[in-house]
């Protein structure tokens, strides 16, 4: 057992996070945690870290246990390249490297058994070198740099210049790099496109260690893991198999266990009505049986209703107006930064139509997006938007949203007509209920800014929406 975790429990001032929350890792085990936004899948990876501790409850690792950890926007500082910053994990390889060349050249200057010991050091320093695979080290860094979607041209990048996705990259590669006896990813397919996702993916299912991901991407987990454990309403249950076998073992469970509430609820009123017709009679006798079945209800282990699909959005976007037939119309559009980002672009949108911009990391998406929205300037090409088009924009970033802000104040200032009452149903729709609307945004997770976005979106009466990155 390389990690378990005994009945760990972590509240906050507004809510309970997790509560008894415990399980184990095997060696080899490639698991996932899951459940809604805000549900403690990140609180509880930090507690398995020691970044925070738990009001109670025990995290024990297997002896000489090695982990690393993949925050959601993993903070990097550096004045380095990309491609040094990776290589900075095989600094061991390169002093043995550098220290096997200085033998070398040791060596031909000695005699005798000056000579006999030197090549002794010399050749159990090689052995350590080849069973560290240390002819390999340049190939293994540039191969997973490439894997995660960094061009040749990039790897000269200084770190410090890059966008937080292409840190979050960096401090993957180095990461995979060091070959943890466990790994742990918050949401590592967020900065990858659709080819360094399935480099990941094949990485990961070839990995020798242990791998804990919490991931939202169903496709990308059902590859990957073979154990899934789910966080609801703060407790934890374990699942074998993937997430699609999970899926289909938690919607049996939830039938059987309304199946069983509901039986039991039409078992009580069944009693209620017989104690009632009983007392009717008012009888000595028919008293005495109606409290013997009084008791036997309050001795009763009472089952709690389960839990309903409510962790669904329920989204309905009402644009203002209709716009006309012709929504976008772009043409000859170009841009480059350093370096030439896209020419020539040309396309059409039009009304009722559902389109999905895809590519590679680096190729211009959100800058295509950002343009048509206004808040980039063309180097050339047209952009027009049809007749009574009213655009709705999803920044993946969330610039949009006031750090210092509660949720409540962020719609209420969007919407100053909007009662209290409807803007706490707005929320709930959102799965922000009770205190959670007097939140503030700086103090979000990641998913919970995106729904918050979301909610003023819907608020927005678009009807053109642009969404970089929504899920």
């Amino acid at each position: 057992m390389i990690l378990a975790c005994h009945h760990i429990s972590k509240e906050y001032p507004e809510n309970t996070v997790l509560r008894d929350v415990t399980f184990h890792l095997e060696k080899g085990d490639k698991a996932a945690v899951v459940g809604i936004n805000g549900a403690g899948k990140t609180t509880l990876l930090r507690i398995i870290i020691g970044e925070e501790a738990p009001d109670s409850g025990t995290v024990s690792f297997e002896r000489d246990c090695s982990y690393g950890y993949l925050a959601q926007n993993q903070g990097l500082v550096s004045g380095r390249t990309v491609y040094e910053e990776a290589l900075s994990v095989k600094q061991y390889l390169i002093d043995m490297e550098n220290r096997l060349t200085q033998y070398e050249a040791h060596m031909e200057k000695l005699k005798g058994d000056a000579l006999t010991q030197t090549i002794t050091e010399y050749t159990d320093l090689l052995h350590r070198f080849e069973l560290e695979n240390g002819y390999a080290y340049k190939g293994e860094v540039t191969g997973v740099l490439r894997g995660l979607g960094f061009t040749d041209a990039e790897f000269d990048q200084t770190v410090s210049t890059l966008s937080g996705g292409q840190k979050t990259r960096v401090a993957l590669s180095k990461l995979l790099l060091q070959k943890p006896d466990l790994l742990m990813l918050d949401e590592p397919t967020n900065h990858l496109d659709m080819s360094s996702i399935r480099w990941l993916e094949t990485y990961l299912m070839n990995y020798r260690g242990t791998v804990l991901i919490v991931s939202h991407d169903r496709y990308f987990l059902d590859r990957v893991v073979t154990k899934v454990i789910e966080i609801e309403h703060g407790e934890a249950i374990s699942f074998s198999g993937g997430y699609s076998a999970f899926a289909e073992k938690k919607k049996q469970l939830r039938e059987a266990q309304l199946r069983a509430y509901l039986k039991q609820q039409q078992e009580i009123r069944h009693q209620e009505e017989v104690i009632a017709r009983l007392k009717s009679f008012n009888r000595e006798k028919s008293i005495r049986r109606a409290e013997s079945r009084e008791k036997m209800l309050e001795k009763m282990e009472r089952l709690d209703k389960p839990p309903g699909e409510d962790d669904a959005l329920r989204l309905r976007f009402s644009p203002a107006k209709v716009s006309g037939k012709d929504v976008l119309h772009v043409e000859d559009l170009a841009k480059a930064f350093d370096e030439p980002l896209f020419s020539d672009l040309s396309f059409d949108i039009r009304r009722g139509e559902r389109v999905a911009l895809i590519g590679d990391n680096g190729t211009g998406k959100s800058t295509i997006l950002k343009i048509i929205n206004g808040l980039v300037d063309a180097d050339r090409g047209l952009v027009t938007l049809g007749t009574g088009v009213i655009i709705g924009y999803y920044d993946q970033d969330h610039q949009v949203l006031h750090p210092e802000k509660t949720l409540f104040e962020e719609v209420s200032d969007l919407r100053p007509a909007m009662t209290d009452l409807q803007i706490r149903n707005l929320l709930a729709s959102f799965l922000f209920t009770g205190d959670d609307v007097f939140k503030r945004v700086k103090d979000l997770s990641g998913g919970e800014r995106g729904r918050l976005s979301l909610a003023l979106l819907m608020l927005s009466e678009a009807n053109f929406l642009i969404l970089d990155e929504p899920t």
